[in-house]
């Protein structure tokens, strides 16, 4: 009799949802069986500030610990939660298709950003966001805000916050795309690169369940729009919680298909940011990300972003 393969995850609900359809889908595609283990990571227990936690890999490194203790087999993470520099012994075995990547608004009375009222406090935790919503001039007060899709919305249900800004991936994972009052435009607020997106890791050793994941799981289209995006963060030299943005799309051109990308680098206050897109090979992510960073550092980025505050938006 097979093993069944051990999945760990977060404990949140968000994150179980996301374990669990990986889990189905690598039952439904080998066969196999699988079973859920709840791994804590510091970033779940720690109630302090993210920002005094180390920022990078905080709702990452405890499951990574425990594929190399030999306690799960396979991990699921938010992909933008992951650190863009490899791990020692882990292989990124899958990325599955994409979710929406856009970030949606959950308001009272259903309104939109345009129709809150000027002093209204909505809530983020995103440097990201922070910095592009600032920009925006809308006249709304930004409030950080910690906790699973259920705290934040509470606080708007509640009255303590009149929005909160959450990522569409999360909600539709969820079931609970009714209660978005507004999506996002990307030309307003660019996601986090990698955002929508689940990684799939197993132990690089591991390379017969590395083999089988990939043929399960992995979508190239998403692999390639996701590693553009990450290339950009890592050229950058920036965290997954700095305030950047960016959006990859693969496209028909006029050789075969094509990747275009956009991306943003801002100050914290969105006082000041660097805007460029660019396009190239759907075979060659990692140089079409690199060349669009380059643009970017030419044209200030580095000087636009301020030092790096951790913090992490999965479930947002």
């Amino acid at each position: 009799m097979t093993t069944a393969l051990r999945v760990g995850t977060r404990a949140s609900a968000l994150a179980r949802t996301q374990s669990g359809l990986v889990a189905e889908a690598i039952t439904a595609g080998t066969g196999r069986e699988t079973t859920l283990v709840t791994v804590s990571t510091e970033g779940d227990v720690n109630a302090a500030p993210l920002a005094s936690l180390g920022g990078t890999g905080v709702f990452v490194s405890a499951l990574r610990d425990a594929l190399l203790a030999g306690e799960v087999d396979v991990a699921v993470h938010s992909l933008k939660d992951l650190p863009t520099a490899s791990a020692e012994g882990i292989t990124l075995a899958a990325v599955p298709t994409r979710e929406d990547p856009r970030d949606v608004v959950v308001a009272r009375d259903g309104l939109t950003l345009g129709e809150l009222p000027v002093g209204s406090l909505v809530g983020t935790g995103s440097p990201r966001r922070v910095a592009q919503l600032e920009a925006l001039g809308l006249g709304i007060e930004l409030v950080g805000v910690r906790g699973n899709v259920d705290t934040r919305i509470a606080k708007v249900r509640s009255g303590d916050l009149d929005a909160v800004i959450l990522a569409r991936a999360g909600l539709a994972r969820l079931g609970r795309l009714d209660e978005i009052t507004e999506v996002l435009d990307p030309i307003q607020v660019l996601p986090a690169p990698g955002q929508g997106a689940l990684a799939i890791e197993c132990r690089a050793s591991d390379t017969e369940l590395v083999d089988l994941l990939a043929e399960v799981l992995d979508d190239p289209h998403t692999r390639a729009a996701v590693t553009c995006e990450r290339t950009v963060l890592a050229e950058l030299e920036a965290g997954c919680s700095a305030p950047v943005g960016a959006l990859a799309d693969v496209v028909e051109g006029e050789a075969g298909e094509e990747l275009w990308i956009r991306a943003v680098a801002s100050s914290l206050d969105g006082a000041v940011a660097v805007r460029r897109s660019g396009s190239g090979p759907f075979s060659d992510p990692v140089e079409v990300g690199r060349k669009l960073a380059a643009e970017m550092i030419a044209d200030g980025a580095h000087d636009v972003m301020t030092p790096d505050v951790p913090s992490s938006e999965e479930g947002k």
